[in-house]
């Protein structure tokens, strides 16, 4: 199905906005709120792939917090930090609050990144998701976890 003018020229302004956040800032924050019956809301980024490390993406949190969360950890690798799979974030106080985990169905969610770098969904950019932790350093894999699994879906059983 071809998209009408209309939806074309809305996408030139939606690309025209999004590489100017990315020149601006060195990357930008993609917010897909969940629907009122399902699914779960999500943010990634837009723009670490352009400086060479995989998107990243965090999932079951509002707005200001994925936002917060992903233009923080953006900054670590805008400072030359390159993350890897299975990588335990601390605050500052030594306390765990995320674990860096392989995104294996990025061509499911990342829309934004594939069409800003005009890649097909089979090929798409690679991410990691940001899993976090809940007080006290307490992942989705640990006894203690008291979520409903469906708050933080884990990584490949997501999707937007």
């Amino acid at each position: 199905m071809t998209p009408d003018a209309q939806t074309i020229a809305w996408l030139d302004q939606e690309d025209a906005h999004l590489a100017q956040l990315i020149r601006r800032h060195g990357w930008a924050v993609q917010y897909v709120a969940a629907d009122e019956d399902e699914g779960t809301s999500f943010a990634y980024t837009v723009g670490l792939f352009g400086l060479g490390h995989p998107e990243l993406a965090v999932v079951g949190v509002g707005y200001a917090t994925a936002c917060g969360l992903l233009n923080r950890v953006g900054d670590l690798v805008l400072d030359g930090r390159d993350l890897v799979a299975g990588e335990v974030i601390r605050d500052d106080d030594g306390v765990p609050v995320l674990t860096v985990e392989e995104l294996p169905n990025p061509g499911e969610v990342l829309f934004s990144a594939n069409r800003f770098y005009q890649r097909p969904d089979e090929f798409s950019v690679p991410a990691y998701q940001l899993t976090w932790a809940l007080p006290g350093g307490v992942f989705p894999w640990d006894h203690a976890w008291s979520c409903e699994p469906d708050c933080q879906p884990r990584p490949g059983e997501w999707r937007a």
